[in-house]
């Protein structure tokens, strides 16, 4: 059997939480709690619940920007939390995030150009004219112009701002995208938009995608398996369909009897959101 691109061992994060008094001990969150799944080069993953339920901690886990309390997470055959500076940098070309705020993940006064080819720096590529290039490639890939580039985020719709954090996160050329809430802050219609250039991406470069979302209908759309989290506990996983039209977990049940629509009828009668 092929060996997964990204395997969760066990994973676990417990927050020490401020001390109630002097004499008493600090007390301790417990964010997420020995959660195992593996994911598969191409394939797409859902990783849903209600806030509070683990799921952002996860995705923080698997990008490195936190160590575990417990557990380990493996990309591409390397345990990343143990990987000194320099080798997690060189790690990072191979997987990168797309934020839930497009807005709030761009920095104002820097151009377009300047934001997208950020990373290409921190994983070192240094030549100027090899960073321009692959820019204007991560911006056409995203449906933009090359010359979008020379603009500034405020330039451009909330939709397009969304290409541009997408843009960012292809241009060290990744094999695995993590995307947490990726459209939750876009109108419906410019969901269905993004959706649709995600599956699009997926297809051309063979991305692998770990989907962090509340939306049970749009982890129908995109995702081939689905994980469910609440509390930090997984509670139920398995392939798509079987989970979000069969689900064994009360917890389960209780979040797709929230939908407006039901799931059986199709992601997209679900959210509103045409099909590609």
């Amino acid at each position: 059997m092929t060996t997964p691109l990204l395997q969760v061992e066990h994973l676990g994060q417990r927050y020490r939480l401020p001390r109630p008094s002097l004499l008493t001990p600090a007390p301790e969150l417990v964010a997420l709690d020995d959660v195992s799944f593996t994911l598969q080069a191409g394939r797409s993953l859902g990783i849903v619940g209600e806030s509070g339920s683990g799921k952002s901690t996860l995705a923080r886990l698997v990008m490195a920007l936190e160590r575990p309390s417990h557990g380990r997470v493996v990309f591409d055959g390397q345990d990343l939390h143990t990987l000194d500076a320099v080798a997690l940098r060189r790690a990072r070309a191979g997987f990168q995030m797309v934020f839930q705020d497009p807005f709030g993940a761009l920095d104002p006064r820097r151009t377009v150009g300047q934001t997208v080819a950020e990373p290409l720096a921190l994983v070192g590529v240094a030549d100027a004219a090899e960073r321009n290039t692959r820019c204007d490639e991560a911006l056409e890939a995203v449906g933009l112009r090359a010359s979008d580039a020379a603009k500034y985020p405020h330039e451009f719709s909330g939709g397009q701002r969304q290409r541009i954090a997408i843009a960012r996160a292809l241009i060290t050329r990744p094999r695995l995208i993590v995307a947490d809430e990726p459209v939750s802050a876009l109108d419906v219609s410019v969901q269905a938009q993004v959706l649709n250039l995600l599956q699009d991406l997926q297809e051309r470069y063979g991305l692998t995608y770990l989907f962090i979302s509340h939306d049970l209908a749009v982890v129908d759309l995109v995702c081939d398996e689905v994980l469910v989290l609440q509390h930090g506990h997984c509670v139920e996983q398995g392939p798509a369909d079987t989970v979000l039209r069969s689900p064994q977990h009360a917890y389960t049940r209780r979040l797709l009897a929230a939908l407006s629509s039901p799931i059986s009828g199709g992601a997209e009668s679900a959210a509103g959101i045409p099909g590609p």
